[in-house]
Formats: C-alpha cells, sequence, structure tokens
C-alpha cells in the first residue's frame, strides 16, 4: 500500500460551517486556503476544465461516483465526470480540518459529496472525491441470523504495515464487534463526537447520536447486525489522520465503496467521517 508521513503532529478540529445561498460557502477563518482551493476544484469540474481539475489531484486521487462506479486519477482525466453537485450552487458546505488532512462535505438535498484533501510539499491536493445519493438503495439486513463476524471483527484480507495501520485495524475490530453485538457502550469509544455517516441506503445523515440509538433499538428488537465483510482496503497516513478506502460486499445485495477518515486523538485513533456508495453496475449477491 502507498502511504506519505507528514511531520505535524498538532491535531485541529475544523469550524463546520453551513453555507448561505450562492454559488459556494464563506470561507471559516482558519482554512481560507483549503476553501478556496475546494472552490477552484468545484468549479473546475463543473466547467469539465482537465487542466485546472488535474493540477489539483494527488497522485492516489479516486473519483467514486452516486452510483458507485470509483475511477482512479489517470481514468478521471481521460474523461472528466459529471459532478452529481455541479458549481454546488445553494448546496450547504462543512469543512474541517485535521492537521495536513482536510475534508470539506457537500449537500443539497438528497445528494452529498465527500472531498478529502491531503497538504502536500506543494499544497493542498486532493485525495478523494465521493458522492452519495441518499436513499438511492434499500436497505438490506447487513447480517440477520449471523451472530459470530469473522470479517471484519476478527479478521480481515488487509495487512497492516505501520503501528498507525495497526491501531487502527484494531479500533475498527472493536467497534464492529460492538455493532455485532448491539454494545454501543463498545462501539462509542472508537467513534469521534463529530462523526457522520452517510450511505445510499440511508435517507438522511447519521450522527453518532443517530448510531448509538439505532443498536439501542436492535438490541431491544433482536435485530441482526454483523457488518458488512471487508473485500480489500487501502490506507493513506498523512501523521495524526489516516485516509481509508474500502470495498465490502454484505451478505446480501451489492457490493459498497466505502471511504472513512480516522483521527488521532488523546492517543486513540477514532473514525471520524464514513461515506458509503453500494455499487449499482455490480452483481446483487443472494441471501
Amino acid at each position: 500500500m502507498r502511504r506519505y508521513a507528514v511531520t505535524t503532529a498538532v491535531l485541529v478540529l475544523g469550524v463546520m460551517l453551513a453555507v448561505q445561498p450562492g454559488p459556494r460557502a464563506i470561507a471559516a477563518a482558519d482554512e481560507p486556503s483549503l476553501l478556496q482551493i475546494d472552490n477552484d476544484f468545484v468549479q473546475a469540474a463543473a466547467k469539465h476544465d482537465k487542466a485546472t481539475v488535474g493540477r489539483l489531484l494527488d497522485t492516489d486521487f479516486t473519483w467514486t461516483e452516486a452510483d458507485g462506479k470509483t475511477q482512479a486519477r489517470i481514468d478521471v482525466l481521460k474523461s472528466l465526470p459529471t459532478p452529481a453537485l455541479g458549481n454546488e450552487t445553494g448546496a450547504q458546505l462543512k469543512p474541517r480540518t485535521y492537521g495536513q488532512v482536510g475534508a470539506v462535505m457537500s449537500g443539497r438535498d438528497k445528494v452529498h459529496v465527500l472531498r478529502i484533501w491531503v497538504k502536500r510539499p506543494a499544497g493542498w491536493r486532493l485525495i478523494v472525491y465521493h458522492e452519495v445519493a441518499l436513499g438511492q438503495q434499500a436497505a438490506t439486513a447487513p447480517g440477520f441470523g449471523v451472530n459470530d463476524c469473522q470479517n471484519p471483527c476478527k479478521t480481515v484480507p488487509f495487512k497492516p504495515k505501520t503501528e498507525a495501520e495497526q491501531a487502527i485495524i484494531a479500533s475498527w475490530q472493536a467497534l464492529e464487534t460492538g455493532v455485532t453485538n448491539h454494545d454501543a457502550s463498545a462501539w462509542s469509544p472508537h467513534i469521534a463526537e463529530e462523526f457522520v455517516m452517510l450511505g445510499s441506503s440511508n435517507d438522511h445523515p447519521l450522527s453518532k447520536a443517530d448510531r448509538i440509538a439505532i443498536l439501542n433499538l436492535q438490541k431491544q428488537t433482536g435485530h441482526g447486525s454483523a457488518p458488512a465483510p471487508l473485500v480489500s482496503a487501502q490506507m493513506f497516513d498523512f501523521g495524526d489522520a489516516v485516509v481509508m478506502t474500502c470495498l465490502h460486499q454484505p451478505y446480501s445485495g451489492k457490493p459498497v465503496h466505502v471511504s472513512r477518515l480516522w483521527i488521532k486523538r488523546n492517543g486513540h485513533w477514532v473514525m471520524s467521517i464514513s461515506y458509503q456508495t453500494t455499487i449499482q453496475a455490480a452483481p446483487a449477491k443472494a441471501s
């Protein structure tokens, strides 16, 4: 796996900002350079300006469309996809910064976009562009009747190469074990307070409190909740922030492409953001 180290040890939680009506948001005081370059990308992508877009993409960049199609940088620049939100007029913008990693979440109605930026010597570069259309995919039982979660709770088809990656896998397995057991108290320590999850099968973004409420309800009803097994993963290390991109195959239904952002807070790795898009063109697995 490719990974990059940075020299910062400072963790900065960015201000979340709601957009006023207009083509783009007003930049938060501590994030002007990130939001300016994010705006440059959005406008260039809306105009299909390949030259400008190309200068802003990281070498490890991937673009995930609302239908789950994911392309690498080289393929994106051959035929630039049409952004689901266009130039994002009237969209709501929520930026966060974590040291050398910045996340910009933009949404309008049921369409949402996550852009993860990383700070390189030459400036901010975009490593993840991920679209989610809420409610596009009917929800399927994650693992009804499965009481022993093997993958990802006990084993994963991914070999950590660094201490950070090992710690993240351990944290992830602990929280997914909590999900399987409907144990919110076991899940919660591995999740950032500002956590947000968006998925094709959800009709609205889910906060940490929302997920806790769901786990508690599942505990009362006995509804199965074993997480979708991991098929493959990549991690990109940036000091106290790690970008994780994954492919999951649920017990039934179509595979899902997931982008996650992990941060190290008080010595522990916690998940801050999770965007999950069902791959519509893939065959569905029978239950």
